[in-house]
């Protein structure tokens, strides 16, 4: 049994990288142009580089918003890339913009930053284990691009902090809820610790797939 990956495809940022470690980690990938599109993943990928708003307009136009939202509520397995992850909670300093709002909290500007945007390798330091990052030490490098990190607010938000990472201050740089996972790095362009991570993300996707069809 293969794991059937879905990369939502709206527009926001180059897919052809994620989707070639997806499939170097023995997933079967194809992109979704609507929401109708995500029927039959096992595994739920929002990539994306750019601004909240403009990325909330193509995930409107896309009829994405409501299936998103149904999926991480029903927890199966996603994975938040970089914007994806800042989508995750309730709206967007940089441009105003009311996004998923299934975490508590907001995207804010990385101030105290020496340099903006933070472009470059940068340790992603974990604050509990998760089998996402079976394998790779616990002070590991990633690679980030971006100005805007997610701000947790309240404890439940707070609970969903995974890894942070420091640039100027501490920013939340891995979030995990249930099935969820989001990312501020790239994965799919952090050398073999990003494509460990993105296998092990797919061996959980397969797991609970192999669970799901097993009780069906």
């Amino acid at each position: 049994m293969s794991v059937q990956v879905v990369v939502v495809d709206y527009g926001a940022g180059n897919l052809v990288s994620i989707e070639q470690a997806l499939v170097a980690a023995g997933a079967r990938v194809r992109r979704a142009t609507d929401g109708a599109g995500i029927d039959g993943a096992d595994l739920l990928v929002v990539p994306g580089v750019g601004a909240a708003a403009p990325a909330m307009a193509r995930l409107r136009a896309g009829g994405f918003v409501e299936p998103i939202r149904d999926w991480i509520g029903a927890d199966r397995p996603f994975l938040g890339i970089c914007l994806g992850l800042q989508l995750l909670f309730e709206g967007s300093d940089e441009d105003g913009a009311e996004t998923l709002g299934v975490l508590p909290g907001r995207t804010v500007r990385l101030d105290g930053a020496p340099t903006l945007p933070h472009i470059g390798w940068n340790q992603v330091v974990r604050r509990r284990e998760h089998p996402a990052f079976a394998g790779i030490a616990p002070d590991a490098d990633f690679y980030f691009v971006h100005s805007y990190v997610g701000l947790p607010a309240g404890p439940a938000a707070h609970d969903a902090v995974l890894a942070v990472t420091e640039h100027g201050q501490p920013f939340v740089s891995a979030v995990a809820r249930g099935r969820l996972l989001g990312v501020q790095f790239h994965p799919e362009r952090s050398g073999d610790d990003g494509l460990r991570l993105i296998a092990n993300v797919v061996g959980l996707a397969l797991a609970d797939a192999g669970a799901r069809r097993g009780a069906a």
